[in-house]
C-alpha cells in the first residue's frame, strides 16, 4: 500500500517541477513562492520533526538545533568556496564586463551548489518515502495521515528541486534529471521499508542538518534573487502564500 501511495507523490513531484518550468516568464514570482515554500518546510515541518526525533541535548543545546546551525554554516561555506573557485577561473571578470548586472545575468553562481541542494532534496524525498512506509507499518490511519502530508508537500519539493537546480546555472536537462530523481525517491524509500528501517535519532539528526542548509538557500539566495529586479508586492505575497500553503499541509496532516 505504501508503495502505491508513493506513486502519487511521484506524480505530484513531477507536477511541481513542471509548474516551476512553465512560469519562467514570472521568474520573480516563482522564486518568491519557492522561498516561502522552503521557509515553511523548514520552520513548520523539518525542524519540529528533528527536535522530536534527534534525541538528547549535547553540551546544553538540543542536538537538532546544533545540526540545524551546522547545516546553515555548511551551506554557506560550500557556496563561498565554490564561488571563489569560479572567480579564480574568470567568472569574476565576466561579471565585471556585464556591469555587475545581477539577477538572471549573475555569473558567480556555482552550478555545483544547485546540484548539491537538489541532491539534498532528493535525499529528503527518500526519507519521506521511508516515513510513509513506516507509518503504514503502524496502521492504516497513521499511514493515511502521513500520505496526505507527503503527497501534498511533494509538490513543493518538485517545485523547489527544479528551481534550485536551474537557479544556479544548470541547464534544463540537469534540472529535469534532478526533478525525476526527486520524484522516484519516495517510491524507493517506501519500498525500502520492506527490508529495513532507519534509527529515529539518525533521521532526526539528518532533518536538523538539512533544514539549516535549506534555510540558508532560501534566505541568502532565493528570496534576495526574487526581489532583486522585481521588489513587487506580488512577489512578497507569493512568499507569504508559500508559507501558508505548508502551514495548511501541516494542519491537515495533524
Amino acid at each position: 500500500m505504501a508503495v502505491f501511495v508513493a506513486l502519487g507523490a511521484f506524480l505530484m513531484t513531477l507536477f511541481g517541477g513542471w509548474t516551476a518550468q512553465r512560469v519562467t516568464d514570472r521568474r520573480h514570482l516563482v522564486l518568491g513562492l519557492a522561498g516561502g515554500l522552503m521557509l515553511g518546510v523548514v520552520g513548520l515541518e523539518l525542524l519540529p520533526e528533528a527536535m522530536d526525533a534527534a534525541g538528547e541535548d549535547f553540551l546544553g543545546v538540543h542536538r537538532a538545533l546544533l545540526l540545524f546551525v551546522g547545516g546553515f554554516l555548511f551551506a554557506h561555506v560550500v557556496e563561498r568556496l565554490l564561488a571563489v573557485r569560479r572567480a579564480a577561473h574568470g567568472a569574476a571578470d565576466a561579471e565585471t564586463a556585464h556591469g555587475h548586472s545581477g539577477g538572471a545575468g549573475r555569473t558567480d553562481r556555482a552550478p555545483e551548489v544547485g546540484l548539491t541542494a537538489a541532491s539534498a532534496m532528493v535525499l529528503h524525498s527518500l526519507m519521506d518515502g521511508i516515513a510513509l512506509g513506516a507509518a503504514f507499518q503502524v496502521g492504516g490511519g497513521m499511514g493515511a495521515t502521513v500520505a496526505l502530508a507527503v503527497i501534498t508537500h511533494d509538490f513543493a519539493d518538485g517545485f523547489n528541486t527544479y528551481t534550485l537546480t536551474s537557479l544556479y546555472g544548470n541547464d534544463r536537462r540537469r534540472a529535469f534529471t534532478m526533478l525525476f530523481a526527486d520524484a522516484v525517491a519516495p517510491v524507493v524509500g517506501a519500498a525500502s521499508t520492506l527490508l529495513f528501517t532507519l534509527p529515529e535519532e539518525l533521521v532526526g539528526s539528518y532533518l536538523g542538518f538539512f533544514g539549516g542548509a535549506l534555510l540558508y538557500l532560501a534566505a541568502a539566495e532565493i528570496l534576495p534573487e526574487a526581489h532583486h529586479e522585481h521588489p513587487a508586492l506580488s512577489t512578497l505575497l507569493c512568499t507569504v502564500g508559500g508559507v501558508g500553503f505548508i502551514w495548511l499541509v501541516v494542519a491537515l496532516a495533524n
